[in-house]
């Protein structure tokens, strides 16, 4: 690890900075910010916020975290903003819906999770964590009327996500116009050189330039990084429509999932969440080109890096195995865990089953997972999750493509 005040030249860092991102708005700064980092020795201070809206984080995330991570290496100073205050406002980036406000218990508790996953990436003890309620939840009704004061609603309006609703005749509440002029006050707070985001993100960084300005302070750099696609191979990577693949879930769920991706994106996971150094990704460009080799072999390397990268290399052994047993060759694998079904109930439904196994949090999850072929009693396929069983003890449940349970039920 570099020291704070020992640095890699400048075209050393641009190499890096430029590897894997969208835009450098405006790259003439950023290099101007460099050069006097180097000149004075100190390292420049770089802004990632993050809202803690949900406590798990997938490879998606990974990509701006991954970013954030090679500053640090670099010799800068990294800033993870907790929004434990905007994450009570929320902000509908992307979605051109409202997303639900927080309670403040809901961002903090959320917050422990989330910190303890981003620090496999970052660097625990030189990553700067800040919540952005220490100066945002001060602030009287004066301070937000003199900050508001600061942009135009023209100029708010132009947010791609606001413009589309407005066409089409969907509201759009205030609070979420006052978003990113909150997001730009934590620019302003810590006084960020650069900021990183997904390219989602990109009105909102560039509001917390305007915004620094205004308040006398050189303004940020914005990066953005690629929104990494889910493993459908269609849609960005997100819970909601499962197709993440988590960065604290199992090794073997890692590792399938991973296996699951379609060609076309084994690149993009390589070079974007994957910790391969960038020498080595023309190579892979290359056999992904090369007829003769088959792509499942650079899944399976790159369902290993990612194992190795949250678990450990033995993990990533193991889930290999278990993938060529369980999936591959259809065998059950050797330990199965228990569930204890409740004594003294005698039937039980197909979503009872998963609800209880902990493979679904609720029933629109079951019928899901049902209806689409993924749920087996005993090898036989069950798409109604209402069906009920009794006779359960002993018998194997099936969820999905790698998760078995011995079902235990003691009368």
């Amino acid at each position: 690890m570099i020291s704070k005040n020992i640095f890699p030249s400048l075209n050393e860092q641009l190499d890096v900075i430029r590897r894997g991102t969208v835009e450098i708005l405006p790259e003439e700064e950023l290099i101007s910010k460099i050069e006097n980092s180097l000149k004075k020795g100190q390292p420049l201070n770089i802004k990632l916020g993050c809202d803690p809206t949900k406590p798990d984080l997938h490879l998606g995330h990974s990509v701006v975290l991954r970013k954030l991570a090679e500053f640090q290496q670099l010799g800068h100073q990294a800033i993870l903003i907790i929004g434990d205050f905007t994450a009570m406002i929320g902000d509908p980036t992307g979605k051109n819906t409202t997303r639900p406000p927080l309670s403040f218990e809901e961002t903090r508790e959320y917050a422990k999770t989330y910190i303890e996953q981003a620090t496999k990436i970052l660097s625990k003890e030189m990553t700067k964590i800040v919540y952005n309620s220490q100066w945002l939840a001060p602030m009287n009704f004066a301070d937000v009327i003199k900050l508001t004061s600061k942009y135009t609603v023209a100029r708010m309006l132009e947010r791609d996500d606001f413009t589309k609703r407005m066409n089409d005749n969907r509201p759009i509440s205030m609070h979420e116009i006052l978003y990113p002029l909150a997001q730009a006050q934590d620019s302003v707070a810590i006084q960020s050189d650069i900021e990183l985001g997904g390219t989602d993100q990109k009105f909102n960084l560039l509001v917390g330039r305007d915004i620094q300005r205004e308040n006398d302070i050189s303004p940020q750099v914005i990066i953005t990084l690629p929104l990494l696609l889910g493993t459908d191979g269609f849609n960005k990577m997100s819970k909601s429509l499962d197709n993440y693949i988590g960065i604290d879930e199992s090794p073997n769920d890692i590792f399938g999932k991973t296996m699951s991706i379609p060609d076309e994106l084994i690149f993009p996971y390589f070079e974007l969440a994957s910790e391969i150094p960038a020498t080595d990704l023309p190579a892979i460009k290359e056999k992904l080109s090369d007829p003769t080799i088959n792509p499942k072999s650079l899944k399976v390397e790159l369902a290993k890096i990612l194992v190795k990268m949250y678990h450990s290399k033995e993990k990533a052994e193991e889930a290999e195995k278990y993938f060529d047993s369980v999936i591959s060759n259809k065998e059950k694998p050797e330990d199965i865990p228990e569930i204890l079904l409740p004594s003294d109930k005698e039937l039980f439904s197909v979503a009872d089953l998963l609800m209880l196994s902990g493979s679904v949090s609720s029933l629109s999850e079951a019928r899901r997972l049902c209806q689409g072929g993924a749920v087996y009693l005993d090898d036989i396929k069950h798409l109604d999750f209402k069906i009920t069983f009794s006779d359960l003890n002993g018998k194997i449940l099936k969820s999905g493509k790698r998760k078995y349970y011995k079902l235990i039920h003691i009368k």
